[in-house]
């Protein structure tokens, strides 16, 4: 006959691998406590019987056997055995048909074989015996049937083997019902891992909220797949906003040429179109440049260029940089970093996040504007924060304006990539820092960190 299938899975194995060893544990005790109790009964058995034996010892030669007789006459379950013999071996008085020759007097309680003879007939039955041989040579033997030990070793092994074979019953019902929830939920997971090798990103692995390893491992993998998702269409956005920035600068590139190629009669008239040409290529250029930026820092490939930087001393390299580009533009530029901090870091990459930022400021900043470059403690963090008084950007447009491409309305007539930004979020992320944009007038940009100890 065939076995079921899910007889052959290793967690049906396991289940009755586990059943095996317990049962063996469950006989182990059983027989530890049937040699206890077998040990216990036996001794209180020793105790009475040499008791019995003692006092019908004790007691006169002409009453001995009238003792013997008085103490197998209270005897209904047939237990009690005793005999008094001369010393030639005649039986005076009891139950007990002989002298076994294996028994040996005043030896103290020994298991032999007595032959019983009463009124229900002559039988041999084991018993606990004690023989000892009186002062003027006969010999007294009293004794007791082990059957009472032996019925409950009976019991005993009776109920163990029941038990057994409902233990047995059980878990092979809870192996099965295992076997066949995690089939199910394997079956499960495989049909939304196909779901989504076609295409439905969407798809997400089944969970039953019970925290058990299984749901921990789908709880990764559904965050993993998560990532996938927003980098698949973040790299589906990227492609269409890379090709709708290279686009217009290409096709100007183009039509320029091809007017100068139809209505330029000497190459001086044919100069101005091929520096327009050389302006627009070095802006597509530029736009890959910036890409490739990013991609290098968000793979993680300048980890081995880190070591302490002195954030302080960074923030008025960046001031000095911009200084004069904000005089000229009659903005007022002031750093305030009188905090000494230092940190774990890439230098020269945070020297360019803190650049862009400030970039920004002073690009966005109308004249007459202020921009302040601080350094302080928020608790146990630092904080590097760029803030100016420009036009700032909407509530909405915080978590948008460090993707790729992408202009707030404030950026829509000033010349640029969209790409400063989101590289600054590619240096902050591969850090470990924090980069928010702070609910406040004008522009915000914070950048938090864990100080590394002095």
């Amino acid at each position: 006959m065939r076995l079921p299938e899910f007889a052959g899975t290793s967690t049906f194995r396991s289940a009755l691998a586990i059943f095996g060893a317990l049962a063996a544990c469950t006989v182990l005790i059983f027989g530890i406590v049937l040699w206890q109790t077998s040990a216990y009964l036996t001794a209180n058995i020793d105790r009475l019987i040499s008791e019995v034996a003692r006092l019908a010892a004790a007691d006169e030669p002409l009453r001995q056997g009238a003792r013997v007789e008085d103490h197998l006459r209270a005897d209904p379950r047939r237990v009690k055995l005793g005999g008094l013999f001369d010393s030639a071996g005649k039986r005076l008085a009891g139950n007990v048909e002989s002298v076994p020759p294996e028994l040996h007097v005043d030896a103290g309680a020994q298991t032999t074989s007595l032959t019983r003879i009463d009124g229900f007939g002559r039988q041999t039955q084991s018993a606990r015996t004690v023989a000892q041989r009186l002062a003027d040579g006969r010999i007294l033997i009293i004794g007791r049937k082990l059957d009472e030990v032996n019925e409950i070793f009976e019991i005993v092994w009776t109920v163990a083997a029941l038990g057994l074979f409902a233990a047995l019953c059980v878990g092979l019902a809870a192996a099965a019902w295992l076997n066949i929830r995690s089939q199910r939920r394997i079956e499960e997971v495989n049909r939304r891992i196909q779901l989504i090798v076609a295409g439905e990103l969407k798809q997400r692995l089944p969970t039953t909220g019970n925290n058990d390893p299984f749901d921990r491992l789908a709880l990764l993998v559904n965050g993993m797949l998560d990532d996938v998702e927003s980098l698949i269409q973040n790299l589906v956005s990227v492609g269409d906003d890379i090709a709708h920035d290279l686009r217009t600068p290409l096709t100007r590139v183009r039509i320029g040429l091809e007017r100068a190629r139809a209505n330029a009669r000497s190459l001086s008239e044919l100069q101005p179109a091929v520096d327009q040409a050389i302006a627009g290529i070095d802006h597509a250029v530029s736009i890959v440049t910036a890409l490739l930026r990013i991609r290098e820092i968000e793979q993680t490939r300048r980890l081995v260029g880190f070591d302490d930087v002195k954030v302080a001393e960074l923030l008025r390299e960046v001031g000095d940089l911009y200084e004069p580009f904000a005089e000229d533009k009659r903005l007022a530029l002031t750093v305030k970093a009188d905090v000494e901090l230092s940190v774990r870091g890439d230098r020269d990459l945070l020297f360019e996040a803190v650049a862009n930022l400030v970039d920004n400021a002073v690009k966005f900043t109308p004249q007459g504007g202020r921009i302040e470059l601080r350094l302080g403690r928020q608790g146990e963090s630092g904080v590097v924060r760029v803030s100016d008084t420009g036009p700032g950007v909407g509530e909405g447009e915080r978590e948008l304006i460090v993707q790729r491409f992408y202009r707030s309305d404030r950026s829509r007539h000033t010349k640029g990539l969209g790409l400063g930004l989101s590289l600054v979020a590619a240096i902050v992320k591969l850090h470990g820092f924090r980069l928010s944009i702070a609910p406040a007038p004008g522009f915000v940009a914070e950048i938090a960190f864990q100080p590394t100890e002095p």
